[in-house]
């Protein structure tokens, strides 16, 4: 699916036609330049690479700067491929929020918050407080018991237990476009989306 590189600036609202008040996510996408055209007689593969946001040359390998030189551009921070732009997309093309229209339904890719070690209650929302009456005193956020003893004498893998949370790569689709500002490069999208401000995103068309 063709689509855009781009960055989450933050959350507002937006009143509709008939007032209802609206949340929504402003994102920063594009311009993305092509820098890359994968062939299925080269690399076995369709597919185009586009870059966003210009990277400084001395934070730039020599391979990452001789890369870019072909498609007459900068480095870039960030770069991912994307396939169905279809052949008339060539090297060096720059790729706007033009392609988006308001009505709009785009899936949106991104890495979720990092909360950190969380235990069972907020990481799986598991009940907690269980009976007091019955003795208990000091197991109120406790996972309870995670397996048998005699057999099978081990814990099941996928156990839902105490972990990291979070700083994962979540996607969430058909994701309403309410509004496209190609002046500022922007585009505003319904709802929320993954991550936090000023991370990169994925949208897919």
């Amino acid at each position: 699916m063709p689509g855009l590189i781009g960055k989450k600036i933050g959350m507002t609202s937006v009143f509709s036609v008939e007032g209802r008040n609206i949340p929504c996510t402003v994102i920063e996408a594009g311009p993305c330049i092509v820098s890359q055209v994968r062939t299925i007689e080269k690399d076995g593969y369709e597919a185009v690479q586009l870059g966003f946001l210009d990277k400084k040359e001395k934070h730039a390998t020599k391979p990452e700067i001789g890369h870019f030189k072909k498609a007459g551009t900068a480095p870039k921070k960030k770069i991912v491929e994307f396939s169905g732009f279809g052949d008339d997309v060539k090297l060096g093309d720059i790729i706007t929020v033009d392609m988006l229209e308001p009505s709009d339904f785009i899936d949106i890719t991104g890495v979720s918050k990092g909360k950190g070690f969380q235990g069972v209650v907020r990481r799986h929302g598991f009940g907690g407080v269980g009976e007091s009456t019955h003795g208990q005193h000091n197991r109120l956020r406790a996972p309870g018991s995670v397996g048998a003893s005699s057999y099978p004498s081990r814990v099941f893998k996928g156990m839902r237990m105490a972990g990291r949370m979070g700083g994962a790569k979540i996607t969430v689709q058909n994701i309403e476009v309410l509004k496209v500002i190609p002046e500022n490069n922007l585009v505003i999208v319904k709802g929320s989306v993954p991550g936090a401000n000023g991370s990169y995103l994925i949208l897919l068309k």
